[in-house]
């Protein structure tokens, strides 16, 4: 694992120089972590943030009434817990492993020196405000669309329109990352398959040959 080169294909740091680039690399510090395991828990303190290299994470949120509120399944590539840099020193969320992974860990007071950098520090700053606006989105989706229209999104956000998915995550983990019931999520695969379109074995997900053209290409592409 090469930290340059997986700094360079992220949203945060693919447009920064060359040299600011390897700068944040020198201070980037791995961390192995296995399945299942917590990274860090909702409103405990912090002093760092983390790029994903390998693996799957999931951020969520915890209710009144305890359940999970699943806010991000954070892919390769991604980076995530920004909001330790400048907020109150505590995650807002707790991440957990849903694979074996690999991360890469910056410090708050590392990532703080470079900002003094004008270039490095507009690009987070930009960085931020979209993360922002992804949120209010996730909010809007889980207020406003069926549990069909977040399952379908959530593939194509995570794995592309393709005809054959194999999940890197169990399904349990899937129904919470869409805001539903393992059995709601159930009960869908099940109609989903009754009429065709799909066929689940374990975590593999076959659609049926021009499913995701003929829902994109109806009413279901502007809700989706």
């Amino acid at each position: 694992m090469n930290p340059r080169y997986l700094l360079a294909q992220t949203s945060l740091f693919g447009r920064l120089a060359a040299s600011h680039r390897r700068a944040l690399a020198d201070v980037c510090r791995p961390v192995e972590i296995r399945r299942r395991a917590v990274l860090f828990e909702e409103g405990r303190g912090g002093d760092a943030f983390y790029v994903l290299a390998r693996g799957r994470m999931q951020l969520h949120k915890t209710a009144p009434d305890g359940r999970e509120i699943v806010i991000k399944v954070i892919q390769p590539g991604e980076t995530f817990a920004e909001v330790i840099l400048f907020e109150e020193a505590r995650y807002p969320v707790t991440a957990v492993a849903l694979t074996d992974g690999l991360l890469l860990k910056i410090l708050r007071r590392d990532l703080q020196r470079l900002l003094a950098v004008e270039d490095f520090r507009n690009d987070f700053i930009a960085m931020l405000m979209r993360k922002q606006r992804y949120l209010a989105e996730r909010i809007r989706q889980l207020s406003t669309q069926s549990v069909e229209q977040r399952f379908f999104q959530f593939l194509r956000e995570q794995y592309g329109a393709t005809e054959r998915i194999e999940l890197g995550i169990s399904r349990k983990a899937l129904a919470a990352a869409i805001g539903a019931t393992p059995e709601t999520l159930s009960r869908l695969l099940r109609r989903l398959q009754a009429t065709g379109d799909l066929l689940c074995r374990g975590r593999m997900l076959s659609f049926r040959p021009g499913f995701w053209r003929t829902l994109l290409s109806g009413k279901a592409a502007d809700e989706l």
